[in-house]
């Protein structure tokens, strides 16, 4: 069952229907035991939250800006504002001074809620630049407040101006005029042309997905539904809130950089995640086995080759297996992928939404074949997360990004760009009208800016339009599937690739120092620092090797020709990098023109 209300009553419906049973799984700011909370208790605390609110006089729309990681505190603000028609405006933890300041800005933000030490000092630093700005307040209780900012204060303090509900009448006479044309979310997109704007997200737009979604991800109250990604990413803020309508129970992972751990302690059934999550499985799946016995490699090797046939070409195209291979698969999955879900915390693996960029054909298939069901999708800030994915249990391609949700009209452009059009597509961009205005063709279709096709109900992408290059000899390349299939070698972390007005394609690597580092002393190479490291011609020699190993199915001017191995880890300060660390490709080759010309000297 669904209950799909207005967000601002959304917990207190589901509090009436689950009462104490657990909601909420997490850890506190710095703690590494975890602890639950009820759908009961929640919604108490979100009833305090919009209490507190109000006695501070926030007024109806009005905008409230969240910088911090996931925690138990920014579901309850979210959730508490919807409660008194305030917006809510995420900040990623990793938001730099820059962006904070021309969102606060931006949406005149009075009240600012900040996760850890890092937020706050940052959100610190700004208030001179925000005249707007009257209050921070802090989610994490060991933050150090500074003894000169007497306008801060914790949010214990906070929530008790709520103590008590002393404006529940006026709070809940807000909700009974809560619309759903009402503003939820301004999602501020720093995209990888480095210009940010404020998508706005209307409750209309989440109540449409919320509807769609149901109707093919069958998330259920049995599920145990990690939260990875961070909330401002409308990816994870429109799962989470899907699986909450549904009743499931959410473990809500503040700090993404320990998930593995987190999950293999909490044993979700469900996460959403992006295609690098699943690609760092796959290396270190493969990795390990390399390092096994020749036996085990031989049996682990036949084991995916058994699961590829049955999981892929049979039941991925709609058919039914032999009876001779499904029982094989069937002894091999109980004994041998059985055991690689376990060492993932995934015994009792449901299904696993993944979008945000493309995913390589080998991590696919290999994901399938262990016995997981990734659920592949396709969606953008703009249309609420989803425009389509695979639907579990229905016959899907590997490479495609699955099938419309209900309620979404996609036709493709005469240059090959997917438009949109449904009740789950933004009306546009915060104070941006001539954007907005540019972003609809006549006929009020949304233009994505990605480049696609339809194919026998399933949808397939090409590139993003912009991103596509055209070398001098006039061969356009699609940099990001190059990638995609480069990134899958576990010696690469980080990967742009350079062509655009180029005479051939080449890259950028930043490689996995650890492993280069061991492989170097392996075969006594002689470094004293990652610099000699990555210029070692025999370093070159073997990267060179591998990655001619995964590019040959691309055609000749495709392939990359030479590439830079980076000493260095691309970045978000330097502008390298987006807070969903899509690459900035203009950043690059200004910070790297000298690399990137000597790869086309002679």
């Amino acid at each position: 069952m669904q209950i799909n209300s207005h967000m601002s009553v959304l917990i207190h419906d589901l509090a009436k229907h689950y009462g104490d049973r657990e909601m909420l799984i997490y850890q506190d700011f710095g703690g590494k035991e975890w602890k639950s909370l009820s759908f009961n208790q929640v919604s108490q605390t979100v009833k305090q939250v919009s209490n507190a609110l109000l006695n501070l006089g926030v007024k109806v729309q009005e905008n409230i800006g969240i910088f911090s990681q996931n925690s138990v505190q920014y579901l309850e603000c979210d959730f508490g504002a919807w409660g008194v028609r305030a917006v809510t405006i995420p900040f990623y933890a990793t938001s730099s001074e820059q962006q904070i300041q021309f969102m606060i800005n931006d949406a005149k933000v009075r009240f600012l809620f900040v996760g850890e030490q890092e937020q706050y000092d940052r959100a610190r630093r700004v208030v001179s630049l925000c005249p707007t700005l009257e209050r921070i307040i802090v989610f994490d209780p060991l933050v150090h407040i500074s003894s000169h900012d007497p306008n801060a204060l914790y949010f214990s303090d906070f929530l008790k101006l709520g103590d008590n509900l002393p404006r529940q009448t006026e709070v809940e006479a807000r909700q009974q005029e809560a619309s759903f044309d009402d503003i939820a979310n301004i999602l501020y997109t720093s995209g990888t042309t480095g210009d940010s704007k404020g998508v706005i997200l209307p409750h209309s737009m989440f109540h449409a997905a919320f509807e769609a979604n149901n109707k093919c991800v069958p998330v259920n109250e049995n599920d145990r539904v990690m939260n990875f990604l961070p909330y401002t990413h409308i990816f994870e803020r429109g799962w989470a809130i899907l699986a909450l309508t549904k009743g499931a129970r959410m473990i809500v992972n503040t700090h993404p950089q320990e998930v593995q751990q987190s999950m293999r302690e909490t044993h979700p059934t469900c996460m959403s995640s992006v295609p690098r999550f699943w690609e760092k499985v796959y290396m270190g799946v493969m990795d390990k086995i390399e390092h096994s016995s020749a036996m085990q490699r031989k049996l682990f090797k036949h084991a995916l080759a058994v699961g590829r046939k049955h999981n892929i070409e049979y039941l991925s195209l709609g058919k039914k297996p032999p009876m001779a291979l499904h029982l094989e698969y069937e002894m091999l999955n109980r004994t041998v992928f059985s055991l690689v879900r376990k060492e993932l915390g995934l015994e009792n693996a449901h299904f696993f939404p993944t979008a945000g960029a493309a995913v390589s054909a080998h991590v696919e298939e290999f994901v399938h074949s262990i016995g997981i069901n990734m659920i592949v999708g396709y969606g953008l800030t703009e249309s609420l997360a989803t425009v389509s994915c695979d639907h579990l249990g229905e016959s899907f391609t590997v490479g495609s990004v699955g099938r419309p949700i209900e309620g979404i009209d996609i036709k493709i452009s005469e240059e090959g760009e997917i438009l949109l059009k449904g009740p789950t597509i933004t009306p546009g961009y915060y104070n941006r009208e001539d954007l907005t205005k540019q972003s609809f063709t006549e006929d009020g279709y949304f233009k994505t800016g990605d480049a696609g096709y339809l194919k026998d109900g399933e949808l397939f992408l090409k590139e993003r339009i912009k991103d596509l290059f055209k070398t001098s000899n006039g061969k356009y390349i699609a940099p990001q599937m190059i990638e995609s299939k480069l990134l899958v070698d576990k010696y690469i972390d980080q990967i742009c690739i350079i062509a655009d007005q180029r005479k051939f394609v080449s890259a950028l690597i930043v490689p996995v120092y650890p492993l280069l580092e061991e492989y170097a002393r392996e075969h006594n190479i002689p470094f004293e620092s990652r610099g000699q490291l990555c210029d070692a011609p025999q370093i070159y020699e073997m990267m060179k090797e591998r990655i001619d190993t995964l590019q040959q199915q691309l055609a000749h001017y495709e392939q990359v020709k030479r590439f830079t191995l980076l000493p260095h880890h691309l970045s978000m300060e330097k502008g390298e990098l987006t807070n969903t660390l899509k690459i900035r490709r203009r950043v690059l080759y200004e910070n790297y023109k000298a690399e990137i010309d000597k790869m086309y000297e002679d």
